[in-house]
């Protein structure tokens, strides 16, 4: 594979391989795999950020690779490393960006609103490398959720992705933390979503005014007043959770939209915290989780 460089004189050559054995460092791997290199020319690319693991560069020379795994290898110069203070890069290869997004930051813009989105932000990052790059947007979180998105980089894997939704994506689990004490260990909730001109997202039984929307849920810990809640979406529909844990009388802590009386933690107490699908292109499955915020975590002490 072949990337123009920052500079555009000449482009990078990046070689990519896939891991076959389980549980090698990524150190060990690229001794092996670039036997016409001395190990200290070795040692000197990891220093300098030349080898990147499922898309995200590393100097981690004890990184365990699992079979699977892809390693990029630059031969010229370091990798770009992605920053930023409100979203982080979890993976990325030709065709997928996973990213952790930070709450308060869109999804993709708005009218009034075009720059410091999920969308705006990375595709920024991949023109850093290649001018004619581009991401798409397949699916949204709520400005005020935080957690786990699936951005693609190419049309192909865009339209993979939005044909087959429910079939590729396997789970979608998010976490909250919610008023009042769950009376219920796990449960489901059922209705159908409607709008209203206010956009307002509310329950209807009439199937014929909404779209259905299922949402499983399991109590974690109940704790101060509140509930620690693990989510799990059958269906992916706007505000469903916020509109569903509202309809159980027990509203997301900092969700005034939908009756929540308090806001200790200045946020919406909603995460996405496990995303598991199969892979456009290559059919592979990928799961990944990102940890429970810590401040829910103290909030159920």
């Amino acid at each position: 594979m072949e990337r123009n460089n920052r500079k555009g004189n000449r482009p990078d050559r990046i070689e990519t391989c896939r891991v076959e054995d389980e549980n090698t460092s990524l150190l060990e791997f690229m001794f092996a795999h670039l036997g016409g290199y001395t190990k200290t020319k070795v040692k000197s690319m990891l220093k300098h950020r030349q080898f990147a693991v499922n898309g995200v560069p590393t100097t981690q020379f004890d990184a365990v690779l699992r079979r699977g795994d892809t390693v990029s290898i630059n031969h010229d110069q370091s990798f770009k490393v992605f920053s930023h203070p409100r979203v982080r890069l979890v993976y990325e290869d030709e065709h997928i960006l996973v990213i952790n997004k930070g709450y308060g930051v869109l999804s993709m813009g708005t009218d009034r609103i075009k720059e410091g989105t999920a969308y705006s932000i990375m595709r920024e990052y991949v023109k850093y490398s290649d001018p004619r790059a581009k991401v798409f947007i397949v699916h949204r979180l709520d400005r005020d959720t935080s957690g786990l998105m699936l951005i693609a980089k190419t049309m192909e894997a865009k339209d993979a992705l939005q044909h087959n939704w429910n079939n590729m994506v396997l789970e979608r689990k998010y976490v909250a933390v919610v008023e009042g004490v769950m009376e219920n260990d796990e449960g489901t909730v059922k209705s159908y979503l409607a709008e209203n001109s206010k956009f307002e997202v509310f329950s209807t039984d009439d199937p014929a005014k909404g779209q259905l929307a299922i949402t499983r849920y399991k109590t974690l810990k109940r704790a101060n007043g509140y509930s620690l809640v693990e989510l799990q979406l059958d269906t992916g529909r706007k505000n469903q959770i916020r509109v569903h844990m509202s309809d159980l009388h027990h509203p997301i802590v900092g969700d005034r939209k939908y009756g929540a009386e308090h806001s200790p933690i200045n946020r919406l107490a909603l995460h996405a915290l496990t995303l598991r699908f199969v892979h456009p292109i290559t059919k592979q499955q990928m799961s990944f989780e990102t940890p429970i915020p810590q401040r829910f975590a103290a909030m159920v002490k």
